[in-house]
């Protein structure tokens, strides 16, 4: 008989994986997957695109309907300019944490996940349990759509999904949905000493960022409507990350690129958003136009999320209340796969152990306290289904 794994154990080679999302995750399937055939459960694998990155899928339990998803993604942030003082793909204990890239976001609930779904081969439910690994979900949750759809009439269809993301374990029943664009500002060069017979694709773009700055200050100084009231902050808001462009400081910039994404409250439209959007950079774009023909703004759309949003009577949120006994109401502003699979038609609710902040830092860290909470809310969770 196969071993049969630690939640820390599993936890310490799923971190040994460096699934950076540029990267491959094709060798921590390929890990999940034999361990779990080693214990006779079947897994199912969907390709991307490129067939470089897969998402895994498993059913244990009765043949039936009515099931709980467990769901995780499988990529990680990069580590490139962080300082860490240990290796970031080695699971390392220190003062009651677990060291680690991804230890916290998300990959303690996948070992959680992973150990429960063999745990429950053994135990005998009366109730499914599956498990949803994806792929790309920090570039935009793009994996999610593709995988719940690859699901469907190939494993029972589940009543609700429990999303692992860091909450520590308390039930997330709602946050923000996102639409996120590459910009591309095309200038014209020209010696910046004859400024005005060029077009700077930095200063324009500049006049973009200071519109969403505009469009920030405007949306903290309004009244929040009661749905954004739950959110911090209450409104949607506008972030540019990242800008590259310019040659040098006497020239003006030829190009000039950045990202700019909404994060959007539940309720409101990312049409409505995205319009305002374009109509500053047409504005924008015929200042410079005017001054040389030539230049443009290009826009290309990198990903829609949908907003998670409160329901009533929601089976999932039920039950990860019933188990963790949290009554309490927690909404974020980060986005989650939970959208897309209320989207697909489940009860879902996030709840995963770790802390958010944690998660994209030098030294992210789980503290084993909470692996700890973890498996006991598995432990409880394999009792509900009857084990």
């Amino acid at each position: 008989m196969t071993t049969r794994l630690s939640p820390r154990e599993i936890l310490e080679t799923l971190v040994g994986f460096p699934t950076v999302s540029r990267d491959t995750n094709v060798p921590l399937i390929d890990w999940v997957e034999e361990y779990f055939q080693g214990h006779g459960i079947t897994c199912h694998r969907h390709w991307d695109e490129t067939g470089e990155k897969a998402a895994l899928f498993a059913h244990v339990g009765p043949d039936q309907d009515g099931g709980v998803i467990l769901s995780g993604h499988t990529d990680v942030v990069p580590v490139d300019g962080q300082e860490w003082t240990t290796s970031p793909w080695d699971l390392t204990e220190r003062d009651g944490r677990l060291y680690g890239r991804g230890s916290t976001d998300m990959k303690a609930f996948d070992a959680l996940a992973i150990w429960a779904l063999v745990e429950a081969q053994y135990a005998g439910l009366t109730r499914p349990i599956q498990i949803a690994l994806s792929y790309d979900e920090e570039i935009g949750c793009t994996g999610a759509p593709p995988l719940i759809d690859a699901m469907q009439g190939v494993v029972p269809r589940a009543d609700v999904a429990i999303i692992g993301e860091p909450t520590m374990m308390g039930a997330v029943t709602g946050h923000k949905g996102g639409v996120s664009f590459h910009v591309h500002v095309h200038g014209v060069e020209v010696h910046s000493s004859i400024l005005h017979k060029g077009v700077s694709a930095i200063m324009y773009g500049a006049e973009l960022i200071t519109w969403a700055n505009r469009v920030n200050d405007a949306q903290m100084a309004a009244t929040p409507s009661e749905m954004a009231a739950l959110f911090d902050p209450p409104c949607t808001n506008v972030h540019v990350g990242t800008i590259n462009g310019g040659t040098a400081h006497n020239i003006t910039a030829k190009d000039c690129e950045f990202h700019l994404g909404f994060r959007i409250i539940p309720g409101e439209s990312p049409d409505t958003w995205r319009d305002a959007f374009f109509e500053e950079v047409r504005r924008v774009e015929a200042q410079m136009q005017a001054v040389c023909p030539e230049a443009w703004i290009e826009v290309s759309e990198t990903f829609t999320l949908p907003a998670f949003a409160p329901t009533q009577n929601n089976l999932a949120e039920e039950l990860v209340r019933q188990i963790t006994g949290d009554n309490g109401q927690h909404h974020v502003s980060y986005g989650t796969e939970a959208s897309h699979f209320q989207a697909a038609g489940y009860d879902a609710v996030v709840c995963g152990p770790g802390d958010i902040g944690i998660a994209h830092q030098p030294d992210e860290y789980i503290e084993i306290s909470q692996l700890n909470a973890g498996q006991k809310f598995m432990e409880r969770l394999l009792k509900a289904c009857g084990a």
